[in-house]
């Protein structure tokens, strides 16, 4: 995920998640190899990231943009909804708000993306100038509404990242294509379970794995394992 971010001390470049949950899983395994989630930090480069993380003192920079681009945008729009669009945003805006804190309709989403306001994107509005980049990782992932799900084993212990709400074919689609097309089954045990035991063999004997379908909403912690058939 790339951030861009205003008015907060911090370094350009990728920046590691430092994980509770993938390092519990790691000292478990003890795999030949760990993938974390890593963030991207840019400086002031609003309309090339994914999501924002801006000071306080700063947010009203970004805003205006938004202001002039809607305000021209309302002048040459002909229909209505997306003029009743442009006013919703433009009222959130004028209380210093970024529009990302609104709730869209599927309708309202498709205008969003026509008109990719800056402030539409996850934004968030951090309160400190030096915050520590873990918390502000996790912020940020928050307001984007990701969630963590993990893949682990001997070979690999993996954190993968999800919009919340994602059902498991989605999430098998994350860690190889293959994996989606050719879903059968998923075996799934929460990271909440499977600290209190020693392996994944225990967890199986207890009781704490399910075998769930397509359907099966992600939940934060998730630990899986896709059965599939290509």
């Amino acid at each position: 995920m790339k951030i861009s971010f205003t008015g907060i001390d911090l370094a350009e470049g990728k920046v590691k998640y430092n994980d509770p949950m993938l390092i519990e899983l790691e000292k478990k395994f003890s795999p030949k190899k760990v993938s974390p989630f890593f963030a991207e930090f840019a400086k002031d480069s609003w309309d090339k990231a994914e999501s924002i993380a801006i000071h306080a003192d700063n947010l009203l920079d970004l805003l205006i943009v938004d202001i002039e681009k809607l305000e021209n945008r309302i002048e040459r729009a002909e229909d209505e909804k997306e003029k009743a669009f442009i006013k919703r945003c433009l009222a959130q805006l004028e209380k210093s708000l970024p529009i990302c804190d609104l709730d869209f309709n599927e309708e309202e989403a498709g205008f969003l993306k026509l008109l990719s306001p800056l402030s539409g994107k996850p934004t968030y509005v951090c309160p400190e100038k030096s915050p520590a980049v873990n918390d502000l990782i996790k912020n940020v992932l928050e307001k984007a509404k990701y969630t963590f799900f993990y893949t682990a084993g001997k070979p690999e212990v993996h954190a993968w990242i999800v919009k919340k709400g994602s059902d498991i074919v989605t999430c098998a689609g994350k860690i190889h294509t293959d994996l989606a097309k050719g879903f059968i089954k998923a075996d799934i045990v929460n990271f909440k379970d499977f600290k209190d035991v020693f392996n994944l063999q225990e967890a199986r004997t207890k009781g704490l794995v399910k075998l769930v379908d397509r359907d099966y909403i992600i939940q934060e912690g998730d630990i899986i394992e896709i059965r599939f058939n290509v």
